[in-house]
């Protein structure tokens, strides 16, 4: 009983850290192109994520089965707690050091790494890798090439459509209080910093663009913060029903709570983490990919949603973190302000997730059934 109990602590931990690190991830672009604050945001992405993992329920049998491990490792081994502990504890580490670094990595790469760290010492090579390959890799692999290039497109084809319907971007003046000292006062133990109003008119890649014009009648800037807020919520609707079955799948094997129990239980902990972890994932995925504005950002949400959703429904892996970073990522090349170095560390976040999952999953393993021979 003991040992059940330190395997429902640890999903808690990985619950924990995953909406640490993810539950931010749906309203950054609502952030990112300054549509909403940052508390607000956070608030409809917890509120979005908790719906979703409740629904994941009914709609998301198939990732259950996946995340379980079958057919990866032998039934024994899957329905042994020393693996399953291993593989918890293994996932809930790396995405906790992640959240700590700012890096916005993948639990379902930390689930997969941790599964074949565990499985390759409890079995050795007797994993079924033609099984990983196919089930896990090929849509973890895709999914962020696929989004870069459905969201690069579609908002070509957005930005087209809008000018054909005349809506315009407004130019912009920035006006602002400036500090400045005195050189004569620069050596002065004390001094006030003197504070001048300065106006600059600026191009509009420097300012939050706002549209004017009419789309149907309606004020076209409205209408796409409407629809903004929308796809944000849907966004993270679709990452607490892709990512709880997930979770719930490691404490099938533990029978302290019934399924619908299990699933509460862990989106209440992804919530908690989601409110006092994601200030520095929201800086990450918000400021530091790309510059957005609230068509782009809606375009890349739009793009996000309907991937996470569709590989849900199909009992598709794919990582809610590689398609939104995928969709912003996309929209950042082609309004030419993506940053490269950023997303150039956070790709090496994602090469490093895997073995350093599999790695601390091996040890953990390999410690937990020492104990418990």
């Amino acid at each position: 009983m003991t040992i059940l109990i330190f395997l429902l602590l640890a999903v808690l931990m990985l619950s924990y850290s995953n909406g640490a690190n993810d539950n931010f991830k749906g309203v950054a672009t609502l952030y990112g192109s300054g549509t909403m604050q940052y508390k607000p945001a956070l608030i409809l992405a917890t509120v979005a994520t908790f719906a979703g993992s409740v629904c994941s329920y009914f709609l998301a049998e198939a990732l259950i089965k996946n995340f379980s491990g079958k057919g990866l490792v032998p039934d024994n081994i899957v329905h042994s707690v020393d693996f399953v502990l291993a593989v918890a504890l293994a996932a809930g580490t790396t995405v906790l050091l992640a959240t700590k670094l700012g890096f916005p990595i993948s639990t379902t790469h930390s689930l997969v790494g941790s599964l074949v760290g565990a499985g390759l010492v409890a079995v050795g090579a007797n994993v079924n890798f033609n099984s990983l390959g196919k089930t896990f890799f090929l849509p973890l692999l895709l999914s962020p090439v696929l989004a870069v290039v459905i969201a690069a497109l579609l908002y070509i084809i957005f930005k087209k459509s809008r000018q054909v319907a005349g809506i315009t971007e407004e130019s912009c003046v920035c006006v602002g209080k400036r500090q400045w000292v005195p050189v004569t006062e620069v050596h002065s133990v004390n001094f006030t910093p003197l504070q001048t109003t300065q106006i600059t008119v600026a191009a509009t890649s420097d300012c939050i663009n706002q549209y004017q014009g009419k789309f149907l009648g309606i004020n076209f800037q409205s209408m796409l913060n409407g629809l903004h807020y929308i796809s944000a919520g849907i966004v993270s609707f679709a990452r607490g029903l892709n990512d709880t079955p997930k979770l719930v799948s490691l404490l099938l094997i533990s029978n302290l709570f019934s399924l619908p129990v299990n699933i509460f239980i862990l989106a209440i902990a992804m919530a908690i983490g989601g409110l006092l972890n994601a200030k520095r994932i929201a800086e990450t995925m918000s400021k530091k990919i790309t510059r957005m504005n609230h068509g782009q950002g809606f375009t890349a949400n739009l793009v996000t949603g309907f991937l996470v959703i569709a590989a849900s429904r199909f009992g598709l892996p794919v990582s809610t973190t590689h398609v939104s970073v995928g969709s912003i990522f996309g929209i950042g090349l082609i309004n030419k302000t993506a940053s490269k170095k950023e997303i150039s560390k956070i790709g090496l976040s994602w090469l490093l997730t895997l073995p350093v999952a599999a790695v601390l999953s091996a040890i953990f393993y390999f410690i937990i059934h020492l104990i418990n021979k």
